[in-house]
Parts: structure tokens; sequence; C-alpha cells
């Protein structure tokens, strides 16, 4: 975690870097498999199951989806959300699990692809480490001898490559030390600052990506600018106060700095870092990320100039936990168009550091699962707050203002909280009268069961819907309501058809 001393500069909490942090351990499919073999996938708020759409989808080969893409007909920004690309992914994740969104963003050209699929050759040689009885004494990057363009498709030259945002098709499952592994999703989103894109694309694509995230790398090339710092600080302040005026809508009390920061991690990983000494050996490295954590105190310390001053209070208001991290330049090879991903190309000491960083941010003690209003989101909660913000920047030629992210929040939240609620009902009045219930149970002790049930049911939507205004919580109480009676009305007509006296009366 970071925060701020009496001065201002930004102090590190303790955050294990490099080979300190706990390795990262990777479930594979079929153990996620044993370990839910009892469970159904949560297909989310309206959504119904399809089991042989399921199957189907099962066999597919793991690839990056786009779950946004950018430009229409009529609109040349508008975003359009691919919903069901995304629900194929999320359906990969079992009821319950914690989601974590590891998500990349940056200028374009400066290798964001290109970092996203060496983490999934890392994550897939761990995995594949495990599975196997061999000892492995070499390093996991040296017994790859190309990094292929079979991950997120990435290329040399200075061409625009991803546009839209992608998502990897495959969820990767780390043990975090929690009751469930961790499912982890990698985001790729289109490069900024190009000659194609405007502010306000590019304002919609970090504010979107930021939204998303539980992990949001920031890819910045070598050095961390007053412009990098001001551009997270727009969107970041502009977040902000849009979450915390719906905190503090629904309480009408309390104060801002009693308010949860609505973001969890952003790091800055400075790309082609050139203030590294030429060599690759631990202690080196050690020493090498120390000095990037000094880098960054002075890079985000207080300025005597009152903008100044400002953005980076912006910045350390928003973001809960604020790091920092480099890699060398990878070698002239890598800069070349027919370069194709050869790993002997690649400067030593690039991918030494690599090795450090992909077990920095795949550790258990680094790694978060998703969390908005300190609430802690499943995939089928995830999926409806994606749906609600891609609505939101439908329009990527105007950025939604501040009133309208609260708006899109709050209604995400709020079908949530009908879902959760609904389902808990649902779960507990299945035990009693539901359709596999052979036992008939008199009307006015299943009356009396419901009106229990409805009311712990109630305290769940209760504790989740706590974000907006009133009246739009109001709304979705009674949506709750009706969906309960609704239920109710089906359960009482399963268990008359259980009454064994049913059509003896005379």
């Amino acid at each position: 975690m970071s925060d701020t001393d009496d001065s201002g500069v930004l102090v590190e909490h303790e955050t294990k870097t490099g080979d300190q942090s706990a390795p990262a351990v990777v479930v594979s499919d079929d153990e996620v498999e044993a370990l839910t073999v009892d469970e159904k996938i949560d297909s989310g708020p309206g959504k119904e199951e399809d089991d042989d759409a399921a199957a189907t989808d099962d066999e597919a080969k793991p690839q990056a989806l786009q779950i946004v893409s950018i430009g229409s007909e009529k609109d040349a920004y508008a975003f359009k959300f691919e919903e069901e690309k995304l629900q194929a992914i999320l359906s990969r994740v079992p009821v319950g699990w914690d989601v974590s969104i590891v998500s990349v963003v940056g200028a374009f050209r400066t290798g964001k692809s290109f970092l996203l699929s060496w983490f999934l050759r890392y994550l897939y040689q761990v995995q594949a480490d495990q599975k196997s009885d061999a000892t492995n004494t070499e390093p996991w990057y040296e017994r790859i001898e190309s990094l292929g363009n079979e991950g997120f498709e990435w290329k040399a030259g200075s061409d625009r490559n991803t546009t839209g945002i992608w998502m990897w098709s495959h969820p990767h499952f780390i043990e975090t030390g929690k009751e469930h592994p961790t499912a982890v999703l990698l985001v790729d989103t289109q490069g900024m600052f190009d000659h194609e894109t405007t502010m306000s694309l590019t304002a919609s694509i970090f504010g979107f990506s930021t939204l998303l995230s539980s992990y949001q790398i920031y890819n910045v090339d070598k050095r961390i600018q007053e412009d990098n710092l001001q551009q997270l600080a727009l969107f970041s302040e502009y977040a902000r106060t849009a979450v915390n005026d719906g905190i503090e809508e629904s309480k009408k009390e309390g104060d801002d700095n009693d308010l949860p920061k609505p973001f969890q991690k952003i790091e800055f990983l400075v790309r082609d870092w050139q203030h590294f000494e030429d060599e690759e050996d631990d202690e080196d490295c050690e020493a090498m990320e120390k000095s990037m954590e000094k880098y960054l105190q002075t890079a985000i310390a207080d300025r005597d100039a009152k903008d100044l001053q400002d953005t980076r209070q912006q910045i350390l208001s928003c973001f809960a936990n604020v790091t920092c991290y480099g890699l060398c330049h990878p070698g002239l090879a890598v800069t070349k168009k027919k370069f194709s991903g050869d790993v002997e190309s690649i400067q030593p000491l690039f991918m030494h550091l690599l090795d450090r960083y992909c077990k920095r941010v795949f550790s258990p003690d680094n790694l978060e699962a998703k969390v908005i209003h300190g609430r802690t989101l499943t995939a089928a909660e995830l999926g409806s707050y994606i749906q609600a913000y891609a609505d939101l920047f439908a329009s990527g030629a105007k950025f939604p203002t501040a009133a309208t992210l609260l708006e899109a929040t709050a209604s995400a939240n709020n079908t949530n909280a009908v879902h959760l609620a609904v389902t808990a009902y649902k779960e507990e009045m299945d035990r009693i009268a539901g359709p596999r219930c052979s036992n008939y149970v008199r009307p006015e002790e299943l009356q009396e069961e419901h009106g229990m049930i409805r009311s712990k049911a109630l305290t769940v939507f209760e504790s989740v819907a706590t974000f907006g205004s009133r009246n739009s919580i109001d709304q979705a109480k009674g949506k709750f309501l009706d969906q309960v009676e609704d239920n109710f009305q089906v359960y009482e007509s399963l268990n008359t058809g259980r009454n064994p006296l049913a059509g003896m009366e005379t």
C-alpha cells in the first residue's frame, strides 16, 4: 500500500518485489473443475445458462477476445460492448470466486501487447512446471525459443496494432491463501496519444481501463513525465468525485477524508529505463528495484507550484496503492519490423528483469481481487459493471459527465444487489419447497418460512445497495420484492401439487 507522510511525499507500505515475492501457484483447468464439481457457474443478473453453448465454448482455443470495439459507421469513436464474448470469459470463473483484473494502458507502440504476451508465457510455463515431476534449474524463459504471436497480438515497428479493449479468453487461477484460488484476467488496451486518437477518446480508454482493473499498469517511456501524471490525475480526480458523491448521497454523512479511495493499484512501468547497471544477478536487480522506488518518491513528491502539487494529491487520493517498476531496453533487434519474438535476440538483462516483474505482478502478496465500494466482486457482478461502463462510454468522442458515471455505477451496483438477494432467497426456498423437494409443507408454515427468508435476503440487498441516490436504491428494492413475490407464487404452486389430500375433498 502507499500513503503520504506529513510532508506529502509518497510513502511505500511494505510491498514485496521481484524474487522476494512468494511465487505464483497457478491452478490448472482440471484442478479447477475438480474443485467445483458440485458447483454451477453463476450466469449473472438476467443471464440464462446455455449448456450447449457452454460446452462448445469450453473447447475453444485460448485467445484474446475483443470485449470493446471502437468505431462504427455513424461514430468513429463509439464504444461497442461485445457482451457475448465477455460472458464467455466470465463463465469460466466458478461462482463465488474472486476476480483480479490486470490491465495495461499507455501510449501506442510502447510494448503493451508484447508485455502481456510475456505474462501469458510466464503463467502457462509456471503451470506446466507445477504439473511436471521434472525439476528445471534453468529459468522458464530460457526454455522458450520464441515468444511467437499466440498470445495478445503484437508486432515490431511503428504502426498501430491494438484497437479497442481485449481480454484473454481463459482466466488463470492463482492460489492466494483464500478458500478458493483467484481468477486472474489479463486486459490489453488500445494505444493512446497518437495522431489518430483524440484526447476525449484517450481519456475514455484510460477511464474505462481504470474502472475495470484492480491492478492497472501504466506503461510509460523512459521516465515518469509531468504529462503522464497530469493525464492520470485528470480522469482519476473526476472519477473520485463521482464515486464519493455517490457514497455521500446514499449515506448523507461523513467527511471526504473518511471515504474509500475509488481505485486499487496503479503501477508506473517505465520502459527502456536507462539507469540500470549492466548486470543481471539478483543482488544488483534488487538494488535497481530500490532505486525505482526512490525515483517514484522523487517524481511524485511535493512541488512548489500549486498546479503541480494538485496533480500529485489527486493521484494519491484516488489510488490505494501507487508503485513503480522499470525495465531496460530489450535490444535493437526487438525494434526491427522483422523481429518475430526470438528470445536469443533479446537482451539478457531485460529477460532477467522481466522474470522478476512477472513474479512480482502475479505474486499472491500483490494480487488483489477487484473491489468496488469496499465489496469484493464475483465474475457475474463484474460483468454488470463492465456493461454499464461500456454503455457509458458509448460515444468516445465525448467524455461522460461525472453525473452519468455516478448513475452507471449505481445502476450496476443495484442490479447486482437485486441479483444477489434474489439468489439468496431462492437458495433457501429451494431447500424447503423447490422442484427437487417431495415433502408437502402446510401453507401457513410455508408462508412463515417465506417471510423469514425474505427478511434475510433483504439484509443481503441492503448490504450491497449502499451507493447512489435513495430513490434509485428504493426502486431496486421494489424490483427485489417483486421478484421474491413472483418466485413465492411458484413455490406455492409446487407445494400445492404435493398435497396428498389434493382432489380428495368431497
